[in-house]
């Protein structure tokens, strides 16, 4: 018997151009809605685009996004992108938001995932956007039963710092709209 070391084509640089899956546009990526896309950039975060996994990397600060027509709307995008920059929201340098995640899957990540999905909620209904619940949804939920059958203040807890959140990432246009009117 004999092991090899296999990796996935996204993993490796510098391959031609035809190893690289390129996925099948799900909706126009010349569509956009203006209003979220100001939103999401007067954050001022570092989102990055490719793959096909989105998360929050606390150790380079940036938000990683799969390519927008990926998405099965556009709603599902900016859905998704709000719940990451709710993510961002618990670093140091921002919230300092903490629940003593060790894990994946433990209750600090469980309790994170409650935040980042309430602030969500939040910030598209700010926005207006409807988005419908995702396939990933269920295995959140299942995290989430175990907190709030353990803690039943958890949700208060949980919508506070997700509230806490969606204010301070408004807090950005806010400064935008008030340096316009300054200079107008």
């Amino acid at each position: 018997m004999k092991a090899y070391t296999v990796f996935n084509g996204e993993q490796i640089e510098g391959l031609p151009e035809h190893y690289y899956v390129k996925p099948e546009p799900v909706i126009d990526p010349a569509q956009r809605i203006t209003h979220a896309e100001d939103f999401f950039a007067a954050t001022g975060a570092d989102v990055r685009h490719g793959g096909n996994q989105a998360f929050y990397s606390g150790g380079s600060d940036h938000v990683q996004m799969p390519v927008f027509e990926c998405f099965r709307s556009l709603e599902a995008y900016y859905a998704t992108l709000a719940h990451e920059l709710t993510h961002r929201t618990k670093h140091p340098k921002r919230l300092d938001r903490e629940f003593g995640r060790k894990k994946s899957g433990d209750e600090g990540y469980a309790r994170e995932e409650l935040v980042a999905e309430l602030g969500a909620a939040f910030l598209c209904a700010d926005l207006g956007l409807t988005p419908e619940a995702g396939s990933d949804h269920a295995a959140y939920v299942q995290s989430w039963l175990k907190v709030l059958k353990d803690d039943k203040r958890a949700i208060f807890s949980a919508a506070a710092h997700a509230q806490k959140a969606a204010d301070f990432l408004h807090s950005f246009q806010a400064q935008i709209e008030r340096a316009e009117g300054v200079a107008a």
